[in-house]
């Protein structure tokens, strides 16, 4: 009889978040369902990737651009990849011509980002894909993302101008101390009200994605 599989350090320790986020659900009155984990490989080797998929995880976030580029062929291609770094113009065609799994880009911080990859999705013949507009809740100048008073004005230009993006929500980036959170997201929380009311999109459909 061969002995049972023994489950790897990270597979545990994704279990341990998707407990807490059961738990943070529940406390929220939220269905865990609608909550989703992308677990980022930012500096992380394949293998350990690879654990993950194997647990059953496939949501897998990169911060950089070259970086997903190497990894995305190496694994599975029913893997949803998101891109959550900062895009340069000039990374905008590698990363979509290299990666046909992409699932979203997260981070979508101007007009020209968004028009670059609205014409690349139709040169590339490849289907549509999904966006989030970043929004710099901690006025941090080192952090990319409008201002909160201008993320409708990027919303809407993607809903309204971009018919090969998708826009799903909104993205925001803490403090790294974690200091400011609660009220960083408080105020996407407050953007995604305000965007939803001058799109008439229903609330479900947009979504917050907090790091």
């Amino acid at each position: 009889m061969a002995a049972p599989a023994v489950e790897s350090k990270v597979a545990t320790a994704l279990r341990v978040v998707f407990r807490r986020v059961e738990e943070a659900a529940k406390r929220s009155g939220r269905r865990v369902e609608d909550v989703r984990v992308v677990a980022v490989g930012k500096t992380k080797p394949v293998t350990l990737i690879r654990d993950l998929y194997d647990s059953g995880h496939r949501c897998f976030g990169e911060n950089y651009v070259q970086e997903l580029i190497q990894k995305a062929p190496q694994l599975p291609d029913d893997i949803k990849w998101h891109f959550i770094g900062h895009l340069q113009s000039n990374k905008v065609k590698p990363l979509l011509a290299a990666v046909p799994n992409l699932d979203m880009v997260e981070s979508v911080d101007n007009e020209k980002i968004a028009n670059l990859l609205d014409q690349t999705v139709t040169n590339l013949g490849r289907r549509s894909l999904r966006v989030l507009v970043q929004v710099n809740t901690s006025g941090e100048e080192s952090k990319s993302g409008v201002e909160p008073s201008d993320c409708v004005a990027l919303a809407k230009h993607v809903k309204q101008n971009c018919p090969n993006l998708v826009f799903s929500g909104l993205m925001t980036i803490g403090r790294p101390d974690y200091t400011s959170s609660p009220e960083n997201f408080q105020v996407l929380s407050s953007c995604k009200d305000e965007v939803c009311k001058e799109l008439g999109m229903p609330e479900c459909q947009c979504e917050l994605s907090m790091d």
